[in-house]
């Protein structure tokens, strides 16, 4: 495929890139209401991302679910997951181990009881910052690989992102075992580039 690299090839980052990390939320992850197979995974490798940006001053965009207690997506709504990521809970915190810095900017997502919040776009804020941030290529990684990370990726390319999908710092929910490998062959399809930390210079 014409939009896959190489394993040998080397990123160098640029000014106009920007670092988005999708839900890295403790309900996420072991022991959390939702928590995502083999999520705490990504955690070290993101922190691998994160310390390349800072060391060149470039930005990162971290997304949250922050969802009212009735949100339409908990199965007592309705919807078809437990109740997760309550706006100001111990849930809905990033984790602990997540070595964000000071300086990240925070996009919330879900808020509103009738949308589903998956891609970190549908807060209008987050492409008003990424553009007051001139950024053009977003590095994108975190959970889940086959729902906020891929809706948050088909935006994005949708906006005309280009767009570097961390492959080695996302997880599925696999509620169908195919549906994450599924997810990563959509996004290249649509454009996403594959890469992984040891790829960046």
């Amino acid at each position: 495929m014409a939009n896959k690299r190489k394993s040998t090839d080397k990123i160098e980052l640029s000014q106009n890139d920007a670092l988005l990390l999708i839900d890295i939320q403790n309900d996420f992850l072991q022991g959390g209401n939702l928590a995502v197979p083999n999520g705490d995974q990504v955690i070290p490798v993101l922190n691998g991302y994160i310390e390349q940006f800072v060391n060149r001053q470039l930005p990162v965009f971290a997304t949250r679910d922050w969802h009212p207690s009735n949100h339409s997506s908990f199965t007592r709504q309705g919807g078809p997951w437990p109740e997760h990521c309550i706006a100001n809970s111990k849930g809905a915190e990033f984790a602990t181990g997540l070595h964000l810095p000071a300086s990240t900017d925070i996009i919330s997502k879900g808020i509103d009881v009738e949308q589903d919040g998956y891609s970190g776009f549908v807060n209008p804020a987050l492409k008003e910052q990424l553009d007051n941030a001139a950024a053009r290529r977003l590095f994108i990684g975190g959970l889940a690989t086959d729902y906020c990370v891929l809706n948050t990726v088909r935006d994005a390319l949708d906006h005309h992102y280009r767009v570097l999908l961390l492959t080695d710092a996302i997880r599925a929910v696999n509620v169908r075992q195919q549906n994450g490998g599924n997810a990563i062959n959509e996004m290249i399809q649509k454009g996403a580039i594959p890469i992984t930390l040891d790829m960046i210079r």
